[in-house]
């Protein structure tokens, strides 16, 4: 019984798409990468797996525990790509040294994490994204935002939020209230976190002055429009949160030539990983689903961990949660009807063939009858495989 299990299940986290289900994947995907190649970015494919030590280097060993590792047969140990920006800058590092610069990547792959499955959240899912690499500017930053929102709009959604948010000036507000190393790094694991009760905690031990104790808590509620930004400047006197306000001005200002602040907001309280990110951070979320459909920021120091320094910013968005947001919003793209059932009596067979060839070759999708049916036989098919035309050559 348990052999039969085995065989007929799928491993933890894994699912199946089942024809419908892969046709509506494969639009979406499409659709995005014909987004991304029109906005001047090349595809870049890289292995399923590759050395741990590559995948974890930097920051990366934090993310061990939650990968798929193996031993190849030389025993060394390899493992299941996490994401796919670590396995681009190698690439970028070692095989494209001197390629033009900036250079716009793009990629559509499945990756790997062991994660607790639930809705939205699988071991294995897919993801399409880009990455800018060779350029500091906020015009890149603005850029990566913009072309996020297009490929959000170009799959059919339209209720989502960007919440855009700036590593530098929780980096900066810390080091000006004199946190502790220990303390910034518990502050940063509650705001990531989103808890305010763990926050509020880590302020009251870390024997802050009141105003102090009050512009640290009031750090995850700086959500919202221009406004805030104005707000948070008040809180600071420190040049480097300073100058990450002055950057978030200014990508705003470029996202309202690209026609997207309609869908910007600011949240000073995004951290996603500060051992990773070294600027503008965002993240994309849709009413109903409780995990971004998009995430991703300025990471300037990913190259250099592979000893070609170089600025860099990107993101990656969730197939399968562009998906589930569809289908939450009633918005999921109808399948494309099939155009031709031909089916035929047993003397028509070979002029069948010829007739099933002629139509693909003008274009049509055509399913060819693998032996004679009676008429009704053939009309049933087609109504069952959902053609729009039943041919019967007799």
């Amino acid at each position: 019984m348990r052999m039969k299990e085995n065989v007929l299940g799928i491993p933890y986290g894994t699912r199946d798409f089942l024809p419908a289900e892969a046709r509506e994947k494969r639009g979406i995907e499409s659709l995005i990468v014909r987004g991304f190649t029109r906005w001047g970015y090349d595809e870049i494919v890289t292995p399923a797996f590759e050395f741990l030590d590559t995948l974890t280097l930097g920051n990366g060993r934090s993310i061990e525990p939650y990968m798929f590792k193996f031993f190849d047969r030389q025993n060394r140990t390899v493992a299941l790509r996490h994401e796919m920006t670590t396995p681009i800058a190698r690439v970028v590092a070692s095989r494209m040294k001197s390629a033009e610069m900036p250079l716009k990547l793009f990629y559509l792959s499945p990756v790997y994490r062991y994660e607790q499955a639930q809705t939205g959240r699988q071991c294995e899912f897919y993801q399409a994204g880009v990455e800018f690499m060779g350029s500091g500017s906020e015009a890149a930053d603005a850029e990566i935002v913009a072309l996020a929102v297009a490929s959000m709009e170009t799959a059919g959604l339209k209720n989502f939020q960007v919440c855009l948010g700036q590593v530098d000036y929780i980096q900066g507000l810390m080091r000006e209230l004199h946190l502790d190393e220990r303390t910034q790094e518990a502050v940063k694991g509650a705001l990531e976190a989103h808890d305010l009760v763990g926050l509020r905690v880590l302020a009251d031990q870390a024997g802050l002055a009141p105003k102090e104790k009050e512009i640290l808590l009031d750090v995850p509620l700086l959500h919202g429009g221009t406004e805030v930004l104005e707000k948070a400047r008040t809180m600071a006197a420190n040049e480097q949160s300073l100058r990450a306000l002055d950057n978030l001005q200014t990508i705003n200002r470029l996202l309202e030539a690209y026609g997207a602040e309609k869908y910007v907001t600011f949240d000073l309280g995004i951290i996603r990983d500060f051992g990773y990110y070294t600027g503008m951070v965002f993240e994309a979320y849709t009413p109903g689903l409780g995990f971004p459909l998009c995430g991703g920021g300025r990471y300037d120091r990913m190259l250099s961990d592979f000893g070609s320094a170089s600025p860099a910013t990107g993101f990656a968005l969730g197939i399968e949660r562009i998906m589930l947001a569809l289908e939450r919003e009633n918005l999921k793209q109808p399948a494309p009807q099939k155009d031709t059932y031909i089916s035929y009596v047993a003397q028509k067979r070979e002029e069948a063939i010829r007739l099933a060839g002629e139509r693909r070759a003008a274009g049509e999708i055509v399913e060819l009858s693998p032996s004679e049916e009676s008429r009704d036989e053939a009309a049933r098919r087609q109504k069952a495989k959902g053609y729009r035309e039943l041919v019967y050559v007799e």
